[in-house]
């Protein structure tokens, strides 16, 4: 593995989305990948796409070596969202601030909070949907319960899901094309 797909692995880029998001070609990025060293306007933007400051950190030839702590960090960011799986206010915060507190800038780290701020609108407006629904059509209160349990296990999925991938193949399953953070 070069650096090149170390830190675009790192980043939770797949090889696709580094060549959209450098407007470089797929081949390019493949080649690259494969040991081509890259110059000029193509090392330029490799190296704002994968946040690179030291244009050393890219050329040197020195062994990669994956930083397991980080993954588990991560881990650790993801699972800590099942203690405010019943009050979700707590399902961000807690997240933020394991984030902050081991200076985690990891771009999984990100996606997994902003996963559960989506997840937490969501639920809130299908709650709320319910509520209504159930007042509509006159339905028992085992309607807004199911609804409850169902949107408390989708996120206990999401969350073990994803921790299942941190842990085997150093990404994501559930994930967005955005952050928030």
């Amino acid at each position: 593995m070069n650096k090149v797909q170390f830190l675009r692995n790192k980043l939770n880029y797949t090889q696709q989305e580094l060549a959209e998001k450098t407007g470089l070609s797929l081949r390019t990025i493949q080649r690259i990948e494969s040991g081509q060293k890259p110059q000029g306007h193509t090392l330029k933007v490799l190296l704002k796409a994968l946040e690179i400051e030291d244009l050393d950190e890219l050329n040197s030839d020195s062994k990669i070596v994956i930083d397991e702590y980080d993954y588990n960090n991560l881990k650790l960011i993801n699972l800590i969202a099942i203690v405010g799986i019943v009050l979700p206010p707590i399902n961000i915060i807690l997240p933020i601030i394991l984030k902050k507190k081991y200076k985690e800038n990891h771009n999984m780290s990100k996606q997994i909070i902003t996963l559960q701020i989506i997840w937490t609108i969501m639920s809130f407006i299908i709650f709320m949907l319910c509520s209504f629904i159930k007042n509509w059509f006159n339905l028992s209160s085992k309607f807004i319960l199911i609804v409850m349990i169902t949107l408390v296990l989708s996120n206990v999925i999401i969350i073990l899901t994803n921790n299942y991938f941190i842990d085997q193949k150093q990404k994501l399953f559930f994930k967005l094309n955005f952050n928030v953070l």
